[in-house]
């Protein structure tokens, strides 16, 4: 930990601070990369919105998963701010009659700032969805226990789904993909966001993998496949843990709080040193949803799954996935007078 500065902390935020939490925050995961979020800062106050022009209709027509990211880019910019020395302040839904606009946040100057705020920072740009197959994840009693820990929220419950259960929980995604086969919004929206062109936005098929590395993953998304070479053939098929976080409810305050708490999970791993890759396709179906809850054994209703795992610390890092420009998704307005 370190000491304390013995000059006066800042008073006055400054605006780089402002905007470098930002774009922190901005790396984020979301479905299909999409980043369905929208920052307005104005006098003292930053306020989020979800973006309903980013919401991906055909596989999330409530905007349930657009939530969800809200939540995860929330949790990484209350990361980033308090590495640069900051509280935020966060009041969720402050406005009722305004569904989209997710929270209003306001700030306070941090006493000192550990090495584990800066850590945790840097772990958000660590971090990357790897859908290669895990090696099992080493000491997992204690990075379990760690998780738990984390999710300290009366709306948001974490269960692992048991080893031995690993054959129905991929017979259910298997299930998701079938009962989409002939859906060709879902299939077109999913080839767009995984084009092979430049931009700020969508999975760089750098991200993607081969046939034959799909085929030693057996829950995952059916994603186009790529032609690259092999990869990570030290580890013959997937042996991570999959972790369920479930919402009491469907309200979209339990939502927002889950992807909160999907954000410090992914967070968690990462320090932890394990990969991690976030899926949402089974519960995206209604059908596969109730599948899940069985396997947990909870009358609650899943919202997002995480591989965790172990990644071979001789592979050659990933790298990030594109991010839209912050000029694209934060706006400085001035106060009236």
């Amino acid at each position: 930990m370190s000491k304390p500065s013995s000059a006066t902390p800042e008073t006055i935020l400054k605006a780089e601070i402002l905007r470098d939490a930002v774009y922190l925050a901005s790396r984020a995961p979301s479905m299909h990369n999409s980043q369905p979020w929208r920052w307005v800062s104005e006098g003292k106050t930053l306020e989020l919105f979800a973006d309903p022009n980013r919401v991906i209709r055909s596989a999330d027509n409530s905007g349930r998963e657009a939530l969800i990211a809200c939540g995860a880019t929330l949790d990484h910019f209350r990361v980033a701010m308090a590495a640069a020395g900051w509280i935020a302040h966060v009041e969720r839904f402050p406005n009722p009659n305004n569904l989209l606009h997710v929270a209003s946040i306001e700030f306070s100057p941090l006493e000192f700032v550990t090495e584990a705020h800066r850590r945790r920072a840097n772990a958000i740009l660590l971090r990357r969805t790897d859908r290669l197959p895990f090696a099992p994840p080493p000491d997992w009693d204690l990075v379990e226990s760690e998780l738990h820990a984390t999710i300290d929220d009366d709306s948001v419950r974490l269960d692992v789904v048991a080893d031995e259960l690993r054959p129905q929980l991929a017979e259910a995604s298997q299930l998701t993909e079938s009962l989409r086969l002939y859906d060709s919004s879902y299939r077109a929206e999913l080839q767009w966001w995984t084009a092979d062109f430049e931009a700020g936005e969508g999975i760089p098929h750098s991200s993607l993998v081969s046939a034959a590395e799909s085929d030693r993953v057996d829950i995952g998304r059916n994603f186009p496949v790529t032609h690259h070479s092999e990869r990570r053939r030290s580890v013959a098929e997937d042996r991570s843990k999959v972790l369920v976080l479930s919402t009491y409810d469907d309200s979209h305050d339990a939502i927002l709080r889950c992807g909160e708490k999907l954000s410090a999970v992914l967070l968690d791993a990462t320090m932890a040193g394990l990969a991690t890759c976030t899926l949402t396709h089974i519960t995206e179906v209604e059908t596969s949803r109730a599948i899940v809850a069985g396997l947990i054994g909870q009358t609650t209703t899943p919202q997002v799954l995480i591989r965790v795992g172990l990644a071979p610390s001789l592979d050659d890092v990933p790298p990030p996935t594109p991010r839209r420009s912050l000029n694209e998704v934060f706006e400085v307005r001035e106060q009236d007078q």
